[in-house]
């Protein structure tokens, strides 16, 4: 539903975010101060002793120095209640003493009914319960102690038994005073054409579903007869109930996930009952069939990166296919699906039945990626051993690329693709010349002739190996930063100083609207940044209050806090000149990578293997080239001419005709 304008400030405003707080964390009375609503605690996300946890009543945020945690009231409830954004708005307007905005009467009138119903199928639940206790139940109970569930794990997830009798539940609510129409509502009975309504569940063991509120919505049941038409039934769809839309024990596992435990998708019931009962407690399943959209944007909703636990066999290989095939025009940077992989005929109950929680712990701390599995399912049985052949690959290959929707994925999955094709069908590595250069480019030049030339067409100069960091420093992020995390890091330097020295901006104020942030955080201060810029007065107290926590952890970053112009606001000069150098360098390793992958992408579509590993030496030293951080713009640009003229050559090695 749609909130007023200004509701949500109004309830922030009303409720101290201690105060929600507060019911998860014990204060630290030394650090603490009450009076000025600053207040200082163990964190409530991560296991420590320390108070590194912030939460300042005057802003309305919490923020941890170690974790990073960091939002607001709603957040912290959706984060550590694991409620949903407009139950987290409920609760908080429910401590603020607010009143929700009014839904139309038609809304009301189906939540209404939707609160009936789910009363009648609690009625079921306690149904079910008693009669898995009867004699009629015994052959159940049978079932389940032979599955290793004892009677807590029962009670937990509401175990019950549907008695054999054609109508037991169906006369035992309309005993109870339930109209004929609502139990056919909630899909509990089946009503013929002919004859009298009938029990949908039959001497089965009955799992209720619950959805994200807790409200029995369905039930899943397993057949107890051999003979029985189908092992697994399900409710029918109804007003509460779409098993498109559901996931077992969904509730559980999103509380669970919201305090740091993995989000794992295995296939049914009983092994959501086997994973949790050993400790695996963020588990849920689909319901019967194999994952829709909806559900897939569930479990992305819980987690950025669920781990899928496939049962080890042919079924279960192909159902993740599937789940992969459907996730690949969904993908979002950050947002994957990773795959535990069973031992053959095995599914997780029975990992946890032969190993323990350790096997299964392990296999899931060794989910492989989406795109390792997606690549052995492309070559898998496959014999590369013609021109025809790669090429049919390549082809494949680029298909998949094109169901990828997120341009910034699909480039980095192509790049691993080039990757792991350069793997396959490397050649043997060339003997070390003596006194020659030797190893490709990751250590010079192995081929005939003369090592490559540089922009102005003399012969490189031979660098050195590189030796190992100085004491000084080998503790320098710089030093072990890859690519993307320098990017990161410069972006926070720039953004630093440009705050600490405002006078600045209106000369940078183009590269500031242009610079793409690699994270979140760094984009949302850009954008205060160019919001608040222009309005005079302190610009560091105003973006503090728009944007909290990402401002702190923005200054407490190492390299930002020691960087000479954030040290000495008042020299604008060294500031300034700073300045002119990060956003070159930054703007230059940007442009210089592009081209090197637009060259690899497009002569991979044509490569053999000999040219995709000559790409392959390439793609390395363009790793080398854009990392070290001492370099003169000189130096920067006889790397990248030298490269792509390499790539050059190498295309026109492999098409003649274009030279």
């Amino acid at each position: 539903m749609a909130l007023p304008p200004g509701f949500l400030d109004e309830l922030r405003a009303r409720v101290p975010i201690s105060r929600i707080v507060g019911r998860k964390v014990v204060w630290d009375a030394r650090k603490s101060n009450a009076g000025r609503g600053d207040w200082w605690a163990p964190c409530p996300f991560h296991e420590e002793k320390s108070p590194s946890f912030h939460v300042d009543d005057r802003k309305g945020f919490y923020y941890c120095f170690g974790c990073q945690a960091k939002g607001d009231a709603l957040s912290f409830l959706r984060e550590a209640e694991g409620l949903g954004f407009m139950e987290a708005v409920e609760a908080l307007a429910a401590e603020a003493g607010m009143t929700m905005p009014a839904r139309d009467p038609q809304a009301a009138q189906r939540l209404d009914r939707q609160t009936r119903l789910a009363a009648v199928m609690d009625q079921a639940v306690r149904f079910f319960r008693m009669q898995l206790s009867t004699a009629a139940g015994s052959g159940a109970r049978d079932y389940l102690a032979r599955r290793g569930l004892p009677q807590a794990t029962m009670e937990r997830f509401e175990i019950g038994y549907a008695p054999p009798g054609r109508a037991a539940l169906f006369e035992h609510l309309r005993t109870a005073g339930v109209a004929e129409e609502m139990i056919d509502a909630a899909g509990l009975a089946t009503r013929p054409e002919t004859g009298s309504p009938y029990d949908r569940f039959r001497d089965r063991i009955t799992f209720p579903i619950r959805d994200g509120r807790g409200r029995c919505i369905g039930f899943g049941a397993r057949a107890l007869a051999s003979d029985a038409q189908a092992k697994y039934l399900n409710t029918r769809e109804t007003e509460l109930f779409d098993k498109g839309r559901s996931l077992y024990n969904l509730g559980p596992a999103r509380e669970a996930v919201a305090k740091g435990a993995p989000l794992i998708v295995a296939e049914g019931y009983m092994d959501v009952i086997a994973l949790s009962q050993a400790g695996f407690t963020g588990a849920v399943a689909p319901l019967g069939t194999a994952i829709t959209e909806e559900q897939l944007r569930m479990l992305w909703r819980l987690s950025p990166e669920p781990v899928v636990a496939l049962d080890g066999d042919k079924a279960g290989m192909r159902a993740g296919l599937r789940l992969i095939d459907l996730a690949l025009p969904m993908m979002e940077a950050g947002q994957s699906l990773r795959f535990a992989l069973l031992p053959g005929g095995q599914d997780p109950d029975d990992v946890l039945r032969t190993g323990g929680a350790a096997a299964m712990r392990q296999l899931i701390d060794g989910a492989v990626p989406m795109a390792r599995l997606l690549w052995q399912r492309e070559t898998e049985g496959r014999v590369l051993d013609s021109p025809e052949r790669r090429a049919a690959l390549d082809k494949d290959l680029r298909a998949v690329l094109a169901r990828i929707g997120d341009a910034s994925l699909r480039s980095h999955y192509g790049a691993e693709f080039v990757r792991l094709r350069a793997e396959l069908l490397a050649p043997a590595r060339p003997a070390a010349r003596p006194g020659g250069w030797a190893g490709g480019w990751a250590g010079g030049w192995s081929g005939p002739g003369r090592p490559p030339f540089n922009a102005r067409g003399g012969q490189a100069a031979r660098r050195p190996p590189p030796g190992a960091p100085l004491p000084s420093t080998r503790g320098s992020a710089l030093a072990g930063a890859d690519a993307e995390m320098e990017d990161r890091m410069r972006e926070a330097l720039i953004l630093a100083i440009l705050i600490t020295h405002p006078s600045l901006v209106p000369g940078f104020e183009d590269d500031l609207e242009q610079l793409e942030c690699r994270v979140p955080e760094n984009a949302r201060l850009r954008d205060a940044l160019l919001r608040h810029a222009a309005d005079g007065g302190d610009l560091r107290a105003r973006m503090a209050e728009d944007v909290g926590p990402d401002l702190e952890n923005l200054f407490a970053q190492s390299h930002v806090a020691y960087a000479p112009p954030v040290r000495k606001p008042d020299d604008s000069v060294v500031a300034q000149a700073c300045l002119v150098e990060e956003v070159a360098k930054l703007a230059t390793r940007r442009a210089m990578r592009r081209e090197v992958e637009d060259a690899m992408h497009d002569i991979t579509e044509r490569a053999d293997e000999r040219l995709t590993w000559r790409l392959a030496r390439a793609s390395e030293a363009v790793h080398s080239a854009v990392r070290g951080p001492d370099e003169d713009s000189s130096d920067l640009g006889e790397d990248r001419n030298a490269l792509l003229a390499i790539l050059e050559q190498a295309s026109r090695t492999h098409n003649p005709r274009k030279t």
